[in-house]
């Protein structure tokens, strides 16, 4: 990734960690979290679904290990949904400490993301997971705070949304300045 991409740090019940966003390969996505992210629409969310192949109930066919967070389907749309960048067009794929959207069908985004917690080509363009087959778009990566990430997913229960979410309590972005 480029030294011009953005880095967010998440603070959260359990700890800070850090995205860098992919602003080079997914710039619509990686611009539209940035918005939210300066806006403050991020602020006071929370980690609200740990998904593992033990609590997997979406598509129990195609298990996955997932960390979502941000805004949920029912909160108020603060910016418009963007196109959707699926990993055909951005050549980043679902690697473990990949960050990507959620979405419902193509171009429904709702200010979700999720961390991937190991490699699951299932959710690339052309995978399983998403019945459209488009997969999800990945526009950024961890990268740091690794530990406080695993201490999340520890957090699991035995149905992927969580009882006890973890709560978000700010994300903030700084821009990293080209040595």
């Amino acid at each position: 990734m480029s030294s011009k991409n953005t880095i967010l740090i998440v603070d959260t019940a359990l700890g800070v960690f850090e995205l860098e966003l992919d602003h080079v390969n997914a710039p619509v996505t990686a611009k539209y979290f940035q918005k939210l992210a300066t806006m403050g629409a991020l602020d006071g969310t929370s980690v609200f679904r740990i998904v593992t192949p033990d609590n997997n109930s979406y598509n129990p066919d195609v298990a996955i290990h997932v960390v979502q967070g941000g805004r949920m389907e029912s909160d108020a749309e603060i910016i418009p949904p963007i196109r959707h960048e699926s990993t055909q067009e951005t050549g980043l794929l679902h690697k473990k400490w990949s960050l990507s959207t959620a979405r419902y069908d193509v171009g429904q985004t709702y200010g979700s993301f999720f961390i991937v917690m190991q490699d699951e080509p299932a959710l690339d363009h052309g995978g399983t997971r998403h019945p459209d087959g488009q997969g999800f778009a990945v526009f950024g990566r961890v990268s740091s705070g690794y530990d406080v990430v695993e201490k999340i997913f520890s957090r699991a229960e035995q149905t992927e949304f969580l009882a006890n979410r973890i709560q978000i309590n700010t994300v903030r972005p700084y821009e990293v300045i080209a040595p």
